[in-house]
């Protein structure tokens, strides 16, 4: 791989807080829909789909996904749409109950904090915060461009009773701000009622193989290569695709293509992953804990130190390690680019100890017992 050196003003500038992230109320047309006119939006990475100029978008380089949140009080609902790429929600606060169909009642499924639910393109779905409180799910989309969405009919046709309406080109106009009303042929096209009952259905036993409880993860104690050695006692468990996972028998939940995976990363307090890079780029979100991500090689390093809730973005080809800070286990979400299987290149020193615990990586990127592997000398076939 190529060497790339970060640097502390560009960590600083990849690391994303929570007290960073920047609300808009005004992101999409049903902003103004009794029992909806409450919902918060936030884009970190890339703009999602939103439709507001207002919306502040933390860090726009382009990723191969967008990462965002929703924040929402109890009761709050986001509408009926069509997402075009993947949409995926990580549940960090309360409960959100999702539904889907043509007219939202296909069926319904609850998220808990903890868990993530993948819904499929080209289907209508809303989500309520019914938990207790106010509730907080954060999203990862699929694509740089999002290609936007498509609203219900009854949404768009009641956004106009208070002055919203969207252009082709994804803007949100408001009217009742002065703004002048788009004419007809500039207005987005209402997807027609034969188009509607054009698109799959998907029963309640189908949705529920789309959602991996906190209950459900797979954990592995042999994930990563580094995981036997002295302070390295991490845990995965794969959620949605083909990561950076080396445990031969990982397999997600998840399969169809998204455009990246996610998986869960434990670690217990005091333990650290090593020293590794991979080619892609890649997202940490940490639910519990407070963590120090050190980029570069030795002599170049710098530090982000993450917490409950930030997002920490990292550089394809960069050298990382992860190490908890706490007193408490650290959990954290970890998004790579691509649909494919991530190989982690581990720096040499880690090689070195792992070889001589007897742990070394297979030419599949598995992890295996060292003195099973043969030295293949390929070049003398």
């Amino acid at each position: 791989m190529t060497d790339i050196v970060v640097s502390a003003r560009e960590a600083q500038e990849r690391l994303i807080r929570r007290d960073q992230y920047v609300s808009c109320s005004v992101a999409f047309i049903d902003c103004k829909k009794p029992g909806s006119h409450l919902k918060q939006n936030y884009s970190m990475i890339g703009p999602g789909v939103t439709t507001s100029t207002d919306q502040v978008i933390n860090l726009r380089e382009p990723h191969g996904f967008n990462v965002g949140a929703a924040a929402m009080p109890h009761g709050i609902t986001n509408n009926l749409h069509i997402h075009f790429t993947a949409e995926v929600f990580l549940v960090f606060k309360g409960e959100w109950k999702f539904r889907w169909g043509p007219n939202g009642d296909d069926g319904e499924i609850v998220g808990k904090t903890g868990d993530i639910v993948s819904v499929p393109t080209w289907i209508f779905r809303g989500f309520t915060n019914v938990g207790p409180d106010d509730g907080w799910i954060f999203t990862t989309l699929g694509g740089d461009d999002t290609g936007g969405i498509i609203w219900h009919p009854s949404i768009i046709k009641e956004a106009a009773q208070y002055g919203l309406y969207l252009t082709k080109d994804n803007f949100l106009v408001d009217t009742t701000k002065g703004q002048e009303k788009p004419a007809d042929e500039d207005l987005i096209k209402v997807i027609p009622d034969e188009e509607i009952a054009k698109l799959r259905r998907y029963t309640v036993d189908e949705m529920r193989q789309r959602i991996v409880t906190r209950e459900e993860r797979a954990w592995s104690k042999d994930a990563l290569l580094d995981s036997g050695l002295p302070g390295h006692a991490s845990e995965m468990a794969p959620v949605i695709g083909y990561g950076i996972t080396q445990d031969r028998n990982h397999a997600p939940k998840i399969t169809n293509p998204h455009g990246f995976s996610i998986e869960w990363l434990k670690l217990p307090p005091g333990q650290s992953v090593s020293r590794f890079r991979v080619k892609e780029k890649q997202v940490l979100q940490i639910l519990t804990g407070t963590v120090a991500v050190t980029l570069n090689g030795p002599g170049e390093e710098v530090e982000m130190q993450a917490g409950p809730w930030d997002t920490a973005s990292i550089p394809a080809h960069a050298w990382r390690s992860i190490r908890n800070l706490g007193d408490t286990d650290a959990e954290i979400v970890v998004v790579t680019a691509g649909d494919g299987r991530k190989t982690p290149e581990w720096a040499p020193e880690v090689l070195e100890a792992a070889r001589a615990m007897g742990r070394a990586v297979d030419k599949s990127g598995f992890i295996a017992r060292a003195d099973l592997l043969p030295v293949y000398a390929m070049g003398k076939l």
